[in-house]
């Protein structure tokens, strides 16, 4: 946890993402990096300068066999508040609509769901779990899908919510993630999603970690690229996003 939680320090002072006073709803879909997300934040707290306070919010798609009480009782026991919203977000998608590409519909969706629900229980910040290979993942899916340079920004607020998108564990390698999920037991919930590990973003994940057996530094230049390229991701920056 003291290499996450150094990661994450590294992070929130760089991007300014805390204020004495947030509310912090973090976004807890089940998987590892959304609960070592809520358990680093939760420590966090006990030594961070801006005192503030951390909920979870867990948006349940519809599928069928997923039980979060393992979650539940994983948030009793670090002491935070946790609510779990029931949507028909899986159903609309394979059922009704039948999406054959359904991530980016599905983002926006739990996006929507999580921030409205942050926002009702009194929060102004949403916190997300991804790591730093998901910067990267979504780097390389912007350029080669879309022909552009992009990533989701580190700190972004959103102004006709009124409500800011914060991303703690931009800096944290995967393998730290999960060997620590590993080693403290989170009770991580399987992805029911049919789309999990079949996506473009597995194309992507796939891409950089042949590039990284082939040259160990692959990663943190792809990383100073984005963080000198992008205008959002340049040191202290924020973005504001409508």
């Amino acid at each position: 946890m003291q290499k996450i939680l150094s990661t994450m320090r590294r992070a929130i002072q760089d991007y300014n993402m805390l204020d004495t006073g947030d509310k912090i709803a973090v976004g807890v879909s089940g998987g590892k990096d959304s609960l070592v997300l809520l358990a680093a934040l939760t420590a966090f707290r006990r030594f961070s300068e801006k005192p503030f306070e951390v909920m979870g919010i867990t948006i349940n798609m519809g599928f069928e066999g997923v039980d979060y009480s393992p979650v539940a009782r994983f948030c009793e026991k670090i002491g935070v508040d946790y609510i779990v919203k029931n949507t028909d977000i899986a159903e609309i998608l394979f059922d009704v609509r039948k999406e054959k590409n359904p991530c980016s519909l599905c983002s926006r969706m739990r996006r929507g769901a999580l921030n409205d629900l942050a926002k009702e229980n009194g929060c102004n910040k949403v916190a997300l779990g991804h790591n730093n290979e998901d910067v990267l993942e979504t780097f390389f899916l912007s350029l080669f899908y879309e022909g552009r340079l992009n990533s989701f920004s580190p700190f972004t607020y959103l102004s006709r919510r009124e409500i800011s998108v914060i991303r703690p564990l931009i800096y944290a390698a995967e393998s730290d993630i999960r060997g620590y999920a590993r080693r403290a037991e989170l009770p991580v919930v399987k992805n029911p999603c049919p789309m999990d590990g079949v996506s473009k973003r597995q194309d992507m994940k796939d891409f950089i970690n042949e590039k990284t057996k082939l040259d160990r530094h692959f990663k943190s230049r792809m990383m100073n690229a984005i963080q000198t390229g992008l205008d959002d991701w340049k040191i202290g920056g924020q973005q504001n996003e409508s």
